[in-house]
């Protein structure tokens, strides 16, 4: 049996009408497009076949989610008005967490698909960290919880091998002794155990979801890493046909870093170690110079764009125009529930389509709806390594899409409704989501998994976790002085851009 949706306007960011609605008639055998046509007469309907009438509706290709994290799902919420160094205290604590059980990864990860899912968001680039390690009972419930809830899935062994007060600068000559001495006794990964852990999860996890979820390689950023790791999952990513997703120059404290610890930058470094490739993806990248994308261009590596986040930690402004001039391949990402707060990908491609029109008076660089919805969908992919499978709707590619009413006050007047999926739709307007072949939502409803359950056990579960996070938040704050002290600093340097809106904060006067 196939899915058929008939006379829809569909967008399929394809190269002949990239984000232009056309009128189209779509059939679906086997989880994969097999029919596009422009009169409904000429794609056959066999009996048993599901039928969906397109008439006023806009049919688009699935977004992807290029950067997430589903492990700050339980944090969602819980910080405001910190940058992310110090925000990373609390969230990514360095002293005290204790380790997920699986049933709660499990948990969290389903809620999180789901609440992905709703708003339209087909597949994840998700950056699974877990403290204070990551162990196969953990992954394994990742991928159970994206397999049974049927969305598309990157997940990640994401990895620090360095005492995190060796990753930023200044902090390990102000923290008082006995707290270094007792961040720097913590164990860290070896790179033979991240590599060996990382091949074995090449191999345990093909195929699974039919083919939709796949593990990558995640080194955390090139200052919490070693050389021979960032190097080593670099070549095991190209060897796989897989993703390396790596932060990058998410703050100006990084480009401190890069400077202080290597005498270059972040970008420069990893392409001076064989760490830049066309399976790399930067997360964030906002505090690249012109010559950083350049290299990166050159390498054919990609930048997961997240603009929420990078406005929420106060981050900065990534040069968006900088990178499409270069050919860089951009992807757009919500990051985790605990920056953003959200998932959700409209806040997201809203947010890119207004951010950068302030950075410059030239009205003709300010992003195009053309331009986001591509990085929300066909950027996304490339990022993703997904690029023959997902991000545009062909005849043979995976049949990834969403289903918007027309009807709805979203969009009416109906003008042009790209845009007004853009500027004006926030989810509300699905009504089907389609992920290889498989309406997985209906009217608002997920049909995979009981919604309602999952929230009930969060809410049994959710006294018990959130006292376990108040007491870890507790205990790091005893480092919240010291970060705080290096973010001001780092801050009132020059490193020869400026990607925030105000201007530059005034150097010590001691």
């Amino acid at each position: 049996m196939a899915l058929v949706i008939r006379d829809a306007d569909v967008i399929t960011m394809d190269d002949d009408t990239g984000s232009t609605p056309v009128r189209r008639t779509i059939r679906i055998s086997d989880g994969v497009v097999t029919a596009i046509a422009a009169d409904a007469e000429d794609v056959p309907v066999a009996d048993g076949d599901t039928v969906l009438d397109g008439r006023d509706r806009l049919v688009c290709p699935g977004f992807v989610n290029a950067h997430t994290h589903s492990w700050e799902y339980l944090a969602k919420g819980r910080y405001d008005n910190l940058p992310l160094e110090l925000w990373m205290l609390y969230s990514y604590p360095i002293l005290g967490a204790a380790p997920l059980p699986p049933d709660l990864v499990r948990l969290r990860s389903s809620l999180f698909a789901v609440e992905s899912l709703r708003s339209g968001t087909t597949t994840l680039v998700d950056d699974v960290l877990e403290t204070p390690g990551q162990d196969f009972d953990q992954l394994d419930a990742v991928f159970d919880a994206y397999d049974e809830v049927g969305i598309r899935a990157n997940i990640s062994g994401h990895i620090i091998n360095r005492p995190f007060v060796d990753t930023l600068p200044y902090v390990s000559s102000w923290l008082p002794a006995d707290l270094l001495d007792e961040v720097r006794t913590l164990p860290v990964p070896t790179t033979k155990e991240y590599l060996d852990f990382s091949a074995e999860a090449f191999d345990r996890y093909a195929g699974r979801g039919g083919g939709r979820l796949h593990y990558m390689v995640a080194p955390s950023g090139p200052q919490r890493c070693t050389d021979d790791l960032l190097a080593g999952a670099t070549e095991l990513a190209v060897a796989n046909g897989a993703e390396c997703h790596i932060h990058v120059l998410e703050t100006k404290t990084q480009a401190v870093t890069g400077r202080e610890f290597y005498n270059a930058t972040l970008v420069e470094h990893l392409r001076r170690i064989d760490a830049l490739s066309a399976n790399t993806t930067l997360a964030h990248g906002v505090w690249t110079t012109d010559s950083d994308v350049e290299l990166l261009a050159e390498a054919g590596t990609c930048v997961a764009h997240n603009p929420v986040s990078n406005l929420k930690l106060g981050s900065g402004i990534a040069p968006w125009r900088r990178y499409h001039d270069a050919g860089v391949p951009l992807g757009l990402g919500s990051d985790g529930c605990s920056s953003s707060d959200t998932p959700r990908l409209h806040d997201v491609i809203k947010a890119a389509a207004l951010l950068h029109k302030v950075t410059d008076p030239d009205h003709e660089t300010w992003p195009t709806v053309d331009e986001v919805l591509h990085a929300a969908t066909r950027g996304g992919a490339r990022t993703a390594q997904l690029q023959t499978d997902v991000g545009t709707l062909e005849v043979g590619k995976q049949a990834d899409l969403l289903v918007y009413d027309l009807t709805s006050l979203a969009f009416t007047p109906r003008n042009r409704t790209e845009l007004q999926l853009v500027y004006s739709e926030n989810g509300e307007s699905l009504r089907q989501v389609v992920v290889a072949g498989e309406i997985v939502v209906d009217e608002g409803r997920v049909t995979t998994v009981d919604e309602s359950a999952l929230l009930a056990e969060l809410r049994e579960r959710l006294p018990e976790i959130q006292a376990g996070q108040d007491r870890v938040e507790a205990r790091n704050a005893a480092f919240h002085a010291t970060f705080d002290r290096m973010h001001r600093d780092t801050a009132a340097q020059d490193v020869g851009v400026h990607r925030w809106s105000g201007p530059p904060p005034a150097p010590p006067t001691s």
